[in-house]
């Protein structure tokens, strides 16, 4: 009988961060959460506000991505960490809630062309300062950076950062939630974070098994707007096959096929669990590992 695994999700009380910790918990792994405010508002990610039985297999801890000392110590002994952070909007969070700050000014930084220009730095420059920054209790300055999210800093950059930080701990294999390629409706930020993100953690960090999970807009009945979104998109992909994929180069995404969350987090884990699974994971393998992870339910 083989040892029980152990995963480590980074955003793990989130829209599909949570259904990955419920997949693992399914084949009894060892499961922690590691997120800012520890458990789950349930009712913003399922549609009831009660916590689901499995929930409470799960270790939720509470840890700032880029104050490593918070966290670094539940790596030991991990088999997997999977990165499932991000952001859509970039925005100061404290702001936001606080009401000081207009999301509409969120989106009008997410599409200003010239931030990525800003923040093009050496990301690994960049993760060596936050570490020095932590290491040093965190000057002002540092917090103040911290609290503006960026795609930069969350798609990026923490990404790096945990994938430094898993390595050293001997982890073997590291599974990124990335993105399908061409949203529309997004700036193109959002995606270009992310493949650097990719090619950076499997070019510095050879000796962790890298998966990087792509997947298209995702859909469940607990986000009433989600299924309007799939039901459109789902059209969209018929008609583009019907066209010979005339449409994919107009509108991205929005005419690939949506998946179900809790698809994806069952694949997700399937690959994980498959040493074979490595590097950039798309929609039709997505697809397969979600459908091979149901099969083994029937047996």
């Amino acid at each position: 009988m083989s040892a029980t695994k152990r995963i480590i999700v980074f955003g793990g009380n989130g829209f599909l961060g949570s259904r990955i910790c419920r997949a693992a918990v399914a084949r009894k792994w060892d499961v922690t959460s590691v997120s800012r405010s520890g458990r789950p508002n349930w009712l913003s990610i399922t549609d009831s506000p009660t916590p689901p039985s499995w929930s409470h297999s799960v270790s939720w801890e509470r840890g700032d991505i880029f104050r490593p000392a918070q966290w670094t110590p539940l790596l030991s002994g991990a088999d997997c960490v999977v990165h499932s952070l991000g952001i859509l909007l970039e925005a100061d969070y404290k702001g936001v809630l606080s009401g000081q700050e207009s999301p509409i000014s969120g989106l009008r930084r997410a599409f200003d062309p010239a931030k990525g220009r800003r923040g093009s730095s050496n990301p690994l420059e960049r993760v060596r300062d936050v570490e020095q920054g932590d290491a040093s209790s965190s000057s002002t300055q540092q917090q103040q950076q911290q609290q503006q999210l960026t795609y930069e800093m969350m798609n990026r950059d923490s990404a790096i950062l945990l994938a430094k930080e898993a390595a050293k701990a001997g982890v073997k294999t590291f599974g990124y939630v990335s993105a399908a390629a061409g949203a529309p409706v997004l700036p193109s930020r959002y995606v270009t974070t992310k493949r650097e993100a990719e090619a950076i953690v499997a070019r510095e960090f050879p000796e962790m098994r890298g998966v990087f999970f792509r997947p298209p807009f995702m859909y469940d009945r607990s986000r009433v707007v989600t299924m309007g979104v799939a039901a459109m998109a789902t059209a969209g992909s018929m008609v583009d096959g019907l066209t010979g994929g005339r449409l994919g180069g107009l509108l991205g995404t929005m005419v690939t096929k949506p998946l179900k969350a809790d698809a994806v987090a069952d694949a997700v884990v399937e690959a994980l669990e498959d040493e074979s699974v490595k590097g950039p994971v798309e929609v039709p393998q997505l697809e397969a590992l979600a459908d091979r992870a149901w099969r083994k339910t029937m047996l």
